[in-house]
């Protein structure tokens, strides 16, 4: 009797510990979700009501200046190939339809590139930093066949307006122009100036556009507080187990880098076919870079901040996982790579766009080719996806070509020393008194903002829209439209976000409300 004790005690003993120690943890998971929180940018100011008061006239007045603009087809194919004969439409078209804008003492505008627009608004206060409001007028071709109505009709439908362009991005390209005319309207003059930029070529790079304003500026020796272009949105029912609306600013883009692949051998007639053909060993070449995904990277970027950012607001258990990511990051991180759509925020991605091969059924062909476009997460570079897409291809008959390629956008701050990020949450919670957080995040795509980094380090990609799961596939798919109410509020945001960038000095937080 008096032998076995040992043991018993050693076992209880062990016991205990083991108790104490998930104790601890489940401890500090809820310390971690219900007392501590992730660092988040204090408010600044008492949220108002209503910012801006639109007339019946001045909403149907907008409502109509951006169908005119959806009627303009401002296609762009490719570098190459752009409807210019529209882009130039469209010039005419700004310049009857904000009157204001074109005529004021303080206004100066350029066309750069033959078709974009370059807007200086001079402040009264030339001792305040300048900031940039980006957009652009190009959109990608729409063949009519699977639209509810023509895709440039800007057919007015349920209070919705149908229409490529709608989503992405005359709304921002109209709606910059048509907030400054109701403010000139109303004897407003900016105490902070500012840049407009109005790219005509962002669906084929922006070399033209944006990257020729940017290189004016430089030279100018402009230097801007911050760039506000397109890239993100108010997120409504997209985020799992968030009920609120939650408004992304983009901090960085992902890079990307496009290769061509061929395969070329001896050409023959289909009777006494090679053991391989060209096309059979392309497609087995793509059929192992689709099941060999590049390295999940969350935690390495901006992803990461997301999820912290918004860990109170998710319910319940999911609040007490995302407060707890020291912990349970690897489980997040496989969840998040099921949907394509959070895929994309963790990682380097793989799309086989393009495959070409065969002239005739009973010949092989002697090439097959194929074109693969990636998106780079922030913790990668170019040179880093090519030489993983050589190991995983590992075949010297494949033929790999880098089409075009540039590295993700630095991350742009997001503190409480940012005036940008400031102005962007007091303008957000003013506006849509349904918002309660504003949290940075990535933009998966690629927009003109990228070509200001040498003018900037606080570029930020956000579309002041409430965007529904309905609304993603529609940004350029089928049947793209915006609704009237919500282009209104995007006018409204923009309107009084040209005021609140007067503020020269940001205040002490606001003790009485509670942190984003």
């Amino acid at each position: 009797m008096a032998g076995g004790s040992g043991p018993r005690r050693a076992l209880c003993a062990a016991g205990l510990a083991l108790v104490a120690a998930v104790l601890a943890l489940v401890a500090a998971v809820l310390l971690r979700a219900y007392v501590l929180r992730a660092p988040a940018v204090p408010r600044l100011w008492a949220r108002r009501g209503a910012t801006a008061a639109f007339g019946a006239g001045e909403r149907l007045e907008l409502k109509e200046a951006l169908r005119g603009a959806i009627k303009i087809p401002t296609v762009s194919v490719s570098p190459e190939d752009l409807n210019t004969t529209a882009m130039a439409e469209f010039g005419t078209y700004i310049r009857k339809v904000f009157p204001a804008v074109f005529s004021s003492e303080f206004i100066q505008h350029e066309t750069v590139g033959e078709y974009s627009h370059l807007f200086t608004v001079r402040g009264s206060n030339p001792q305040m930093m300048p900031y940039m409001l980006l957009a652009h007028m190009d959109v990608v071709p729409a063949p009519p066949e699977g639209w509810e109505f023509p895709p440039f009709s800007a057919a007015e439908h349920e209070g919705f307006i149908y229409g490529r362009g709608t989503l992405d991005n005359k709304n921002s390209a109209i709606g910059i122009l048509q907030a400054l005319e109701f403010l000139l309207r109303r004897n407003y003059r900016p105490q902070r100036s500012f840049y407009v930029g109005i790219g005509h070529d962002e669906e084929v790079f922006g070399r033209k556009g944006a990257m020729e304003m940017a290189a004016l500026l430089e030279a100018r020796g402009v230097k801007l507080c911050f760039l506000l272009d397109e890239g993100s949105a108010i997120l409504d029912g997209i985020v799992t187990g968030v009920k609120k609306p939650v408004a992304v600013i983009a901090i960085t883009e992902k890079g990307s880098i496009t290769l061509n692949f061929t395969v070329e051998k001896e050409p023959g007639h289909s009777s006494f076919p090679p053991k391989e053909t060209s096309i059979g060993i392309l497609a087995a070449a793509m059929t192992r870079l689709e099941q060999n995904p590049l390295r999940n990277l969350f935690g390495h970027g901006p992803e990461l901040l997301t999820m912290e950012h918004l860990a109170s607001e998710f319910t319940f258990p999911l609040n007490l996982i995302m407060s707890n990511l020291w912990l349970f990051s690897p489980i997040v991180s496989r969840v998040l790579a099921w949907k394509p759509s959070t895929n994309a925020l963790i990682r380097t991605t793989t799309a086989v766009t393009m495959f070409n091969a065969g002239i005739k059924l009973n010949v092989i062909p002697s090439s097959a080719k194929a074109t693969v476009n990636f998106r780079i997460h922030s913790a990668e570079k170019a040179t880093e996806v090519l030489e993983t897409v050589r190991n995983i291809i590992a075949d010297d008959r494949v033929k790999i070509d880098v089409v075009e390629a540039f590295d993700p956008l630095p991350t742009s701050p997001w503190d409480d020393q940012s005036f940008g990020v400031h102005i962007f949450q007091r303008t957000i919670l003013d506006t849509f008194p349904d918002v309660d957080s504003v949290v940075p995040g990535t933009c998966i795509g690629n927009t003109d903002s990228r070509h200001f980094t040498n003018v900037t380090n606080a570029i930020y990609r956000f579309n002041p829209l409430l965007l529904s799961s309905d609304d993603l596939p529609r940004i350029h798919g089928l049947n793209e439209r915006i609704s009237v109410e919500g282009y209104e509020k995007q006018v409204e945001f923009l309107f009084q976000l040209i005021q609140n960038c007067d503020t020269e000095e940001l205040p002490e937080p606001h003790t009485s409300s509670h942190e984003l």
